[in-house]
């Protein structure tokens, strides 16, 4: 086998329309593979419709692996998806200016709350036909996110506990430097106690 996929067979499950001019058969058979299941992740299960995922995908690989055919196809195929996805998600949410991250969590909790590879089995990473129903269905399962974080500094202030824990305070303060008065008033404490224990049983 040469180092060029020209002139030999496409990948595996893919037409013979698909004839990748950079990289071995070998490569592009595991991009096939990565990609497939990137799909089957994202619960696209119908073969029909996947097939002509991974072919739109792979192409689109292929044109730019031309360019860098230093890249592994598998490397490039994987973008490529994650590219597709985005655009996608930003048409079907109208969240067209949002970064990267936002739009993956965003578009596939969306996905998955909607359950829409099920219901609509043909509309994922569809360009041209995308059922009005699905995109409804979309957007209103879209979880809003909130307001991004923002650092703020806090400056310590004295906690106010009031005056009776201020005198408990002083009182429990003078004790810790006067022993003797400390046991005196725990002495002071006992008798009352004792007092009071006789004063109820009489």
């Amino acid at each position: 086998m040469t180092g060029d996929a020209a002139g030999e067979a496409p990948p595996v499950g893919l037409p013979e329309a698909f004839r990748p001019r950079t990289g071995t058969m070998d490569s592009w058979n595991a991009a096939y593979v990565r990609v497939e299941d990137y799909l089957r992740a994202h619960r696209i299960h119908n073969r029909l419709h996947q097939s002509r995922l991974i072919q739109r995908i792979l192409e689109r690989a292929a044109k730019r692996h031309e360019a860098h055919p230093a890249l592994d196809p598998t490397m490039v195929a994987a973008e490529e998806t994650e590219l597709m996805m985005d655009a996608w998600f930003a048409e079907v949410l109208d969240e067209k200016d949002q970064p990267h991250d936002r739009l993956a969590i965003d578009g596939r909790v969306a996905l998955l709350l909607c359950d829409g590879p099920e219901r609509w089995p043909y509309a994922f990473l569809d360009e041209d036909h995308i059922p009005p129903g699905f995109v409804k269905a979309m957007r209103s399962s879209h979880l809003e996110a909130g307001p991004d974080l923002a650092v703020s500094s806090m400056v310590p202030r004295p906690i106010d506990l009031g005056r009776i824990t201020e005198a408990a305070g002083e009182t429990l303060e003078r004790f810790e430097r006067w022993p003797v008065l400390r046991a005196l008033f725990l002495w002071l404490l006992f008798a009352l106690s004792l007092g009071g224990i006789f004063f109820i049983t009489r």
